[in-house]
């Protein structure tokens, strides 16, 4: 029988003895461990390995774990379980506010963190399993892999259907091209970003009502893309009315 696949979990901790055991005891419960020793490396990781959570030092060298949060939430939802030595409420909530979904207080017992841990996969899976995507007009059934655009079918290629399921699945985040690469191509995928950026114009061709100003799939300069369905469905309103002066050219 099938094996399911091991959750990956990124541990960004610079303490090496914490590190050590902690990926050692995680690694027991069955997780798929990867570990960096500083932000940076960190940040790095979180872009090409695609984990299912982060946990994540506040206190790192390098890259400090507020800014590494803040660059991560720029990118992708993934969930983050912060770590601090700091019990100050004021540090709990600037730590929860840069986008951290959990926090730990240092010390702490491993049932406690594997509890936590556990919480926020399940809450993540719950997001992740939805039958539909809906936004901006568009319709996503995950299950029949029909896609419709103001009820009407959209003929898209398989490739094509992920990725706009990802930006969808994460709309308004913004997602790096390494990271929808990973998560679209697959991780050992051995083309450049320039595939996404052909996809993506390929999506544009299809769902917006003039490819050369998108309105649903964003760029981010220097980054990735954004999904806004919000956006889009304000620059199709305000197109529409009579009254309506595009100002922007």
């Amino acid at each position: 029988m099938e094996q399911p696949e091991k959750h990956r979990i990124l541990l960004i901790e610079d303490e090496a003895d914490l590190r050590r055991t902690l990926k050692l005891n995680l690694k027991d419960q069955g997780y798929k461990v990867i570990a960096a020793a500083d932000g940076r490396d960190g940040l790095e990781k979180a872009r090409s390995k695609a984990p299912d959570l982060i946990i994540l030092d506040l206190m790192l060298p390098g890259l400090d774990g507020l800014s590494l949060m803040r660059a991560l939430r720029q990118e992708s939802d993934v969930p983050v379980l912060m770590l601090t030595a700091r019990t100050s409420e004021m540090d709990k909530i600037v730590g929860l506010e840069s986008g951290a979904d959990d926090y730990l207080t240092k010390p702490f017992s491993l049932g406690e963190m594997l509890a936590r841990i556990r919480a926020l996969l399940r809450r993540s899976e719950r997001t992740a399993t939805r039958d539909t995507l809906a936004s901006g007009g568009i319709r996503l059934d995950l299950v029949s892999l029909r896609a419709m655009l103001d009820g009407q079918d959209l003929r898209l290629s398989p490739k094509e259907f992920s990725l706009l399921a990802e930006l969808m699945r994460h709309e308004r985040a913004v997602l790096s091209r390494d990271l929808l690469l990973t998560r679209v191509w697959g991780y050992e995928y051995a083309g450049d970003t320039r595939t996404v950026d052909v996809h993506i114009r390929w999506l544009r061709e299809k769902i917006e009502s003039d490819p050369s100003n998108p309105q649903l799939i964003q760029t981010v300069r220097g980054i990735g893309y954004r999904f806004d369905g919000a956006v889009g469905a304000d620059a199709a309103s305000a197109a529409s009315d009579p009254g309506f002066v595009d100002t922007d050219e």
